[in-house]
């Protein structure tokens, strides 16, 4: 009998692994290559929501616990994952400076805005009212990770890549089986793919579909994130990643020439050099109603939880939301309600 089985390796599924290792628990991982949000994302921890000029979502308090958790990794892994990049915020107007200064001044937000507009110095793109610049920023190499920490966990015997089958699941009162393996608690992180999930399906999670481009452009020597209508990620060897787009009706991990078209456009109407578009990928954020995770116990059945509805901010979100539920299930301390899966049981579950 181990402590607990874990289904899903994207960024949800290693947060939670990372807090039963480090709390000496005994667990497997099963996990096949369907959800592909936590591989193509972006990989930026980013506490201010840029369209707006707000704070994201408990972003200060998630900083404090993502931060030293991807150091951990880092070491653990013997690979650097956090690159500390700026995050600078193209203004298209005297308007959008003017709203910047504005929100640098809500003590929220005082942390996170630097109040000094940035000119820019950078010929190949158009910048002309210049940059606010983000402070406490970077960049998880989220594929690099989930790569690493799979490798990591198979030397370790602790993987198995197959796909989920639930007809193999045996729930007893104490604890779940599946196929050879008896666990006490069985946790799902599978991202988008809860609407496979006979026990989670209920809860209101969306799907948001994403797609992200990576240019070669050997002109553009940009050491920083540039948001305008679209980012821009520097990664190395003169290779930048482009996105994103959000369209809510297509469920498929394809990429589509419609997205890349939407997002050269928007690319094209503020860098000035020649690229080359070399890689194109999609996937799909598992995005809630109410934009807040879905972390919790099921409302019949005692050992199965969930871990879930990170959305487009899973490098900051995930740590936290892991440690919630690690002491929910074994310290007995209440989630925040915005994240408790509790908030939908009475609109959407029905018993069996």
């Amino acid at each position: 009998m181990i402590d607990y089985l874990v289904i899903g390796l994207g960024l949800a599924g290693v947060s939670f692994c990372e807090q039963l290792e480090t709390n000496s628990k005994t667990f497997h991982v099963i996990s096949d290559a369907s959800q592909t949000s936590s591989v193509v994302a972006g990989g930026l921890y980013n506490p201010v929501i840029l369209k707006r000029f707000t704070q994201a979502w408990n972003a200060q308090e998630q900083l404090a616990i993502a931060l030293p958790f991807y150091k951990n990794l880092e070491s653990k892994l013997k690979t650097q994952l956090d690159f500390k990049v700026p995050v600078l915020r193209r203004f298209a107007s005297i308007e959008e400076q003017n709203m910047w200064f504005e929100a640098a001044d809500k003590k929220q937000l005082s942390y996170f805005l630097s109040t000094k507009i940035l000119k820019n110095q950078n010929q190949q793109i158009d910048a002309p009212f210049g940059y606010g610049q983000v402070l406490h920023t970077g960049r998880i190499d989220t594929k690099l990770l989930l790569a690493r920490y799979q490798d990591y966990l198979i030397e370790k015997n602790l993987f198995t890549k197959q796909n989920f089958d639930f007809n193999k699941i045996h729930l007893h009162e104490d604890f779940v089986e599946y196929d050879a393996i008896k666990a006490k608690n069985l946790v799902f992180a599978t991202g988008f793919g809860i609407k496979e999930n006979p026990y989670f399906a209920y809860l209101p999670l969306n799907g948001t579909k994403g797609e992200l481009l990576t240019i070669k452009a050997p002109a553009l020597k940009e050491n920083g994130v540039i948001k305008s209508s679209v980012f821009i990620i520097p990664l190395e060897n003169d290779l930048y990643r482009v996105g994103a787009t959000y369209k809510w009706k297509d469920k498929t991990n394809e990429p589509t020439q419609e997205s890349r078209d939407e997002l050269l456009e928007k690319l094209d109407t503020f860098l000035k050099c020649e690229y080359e578009v070399v890689d194109h990928v999609a996937g799909i954020r598992p995005t809630v109603a109410d934009r807040r995770p879905l972390v919790g116990r099921h409302p019949e059945y005692k050992n199965l939880f969930i871990l879930n509805g990170f959305g487009s901010r899973g490098v900051m979100i995930g740590p936290t939301a892991s440690l919630a539920l690690y002491n929910f299930i074994e310290n007995k301390q209440d989630l925040n309600p915005e994240m408790d899966i509790a908030r939908f049981t009475k609109k959407y579950y029905q018993k069996n």
